[in-house]
């Protein structure tokens, strides 16, 4: 397993001043391959659709608030659909229709709503009723 202040550290050195890092770019590529590994990320989804009924997690990597929706998740995480929306211009495009033409992340759409960083309870209540 992976230690979070670890995550903190890496993403926020790559992260630091507007997403420009000063460190070598390495540390980039690092950060890159911890996301991917974190992340399940789907093919291009419309806007408001879910496979199967379940949720979908807009995200983009360098984003904690979206790290900590996966960990505290747990092995519920791989019940969602992950799209991160650097990747998928249909997913950003939904995400900044949600949040005022801002691409605030996470978003979770659940049933066509969109809900801007929930409680990760709550989105595990979610999964349960979609099952």
């Amino acid at each position: 397993m992976f230690c979070i202040s670890a995550i903190r550290h890496t993403a926020g050195r790559a992260t630091h001043e507007g997403g420009r890092s000063r460190g070598p770019p390495p540390a980039n590529a690092q950060v890159s391959a911890l996301f991917r590994g974190l992340f399940r990320t789907v093919g291009s989804l419309r806007p408001h659709e879910s496979t199967a009924g379940r949720p979908v997690v807009f995200w983009r990597p360098g984003c904690m608030y979206c790290v900590r929706l996966r960990i505290r998740l747990g092995r519920s995480a791989n019940e969602l659909h992950w799209v991160d929306i650097w990747r998928d211009p249909a997913g950003a495009a939904a995400v900044r229709a949600a949040n005022d033409g801002n691409e605030t992340v996470p978003t979770v759409m659940v049933k066509g709503q969109p809900h801007v960083n929930p409680d990760p309870g709550w989105v595990r209540e979610q999964l349960s009723r979609s099952a």
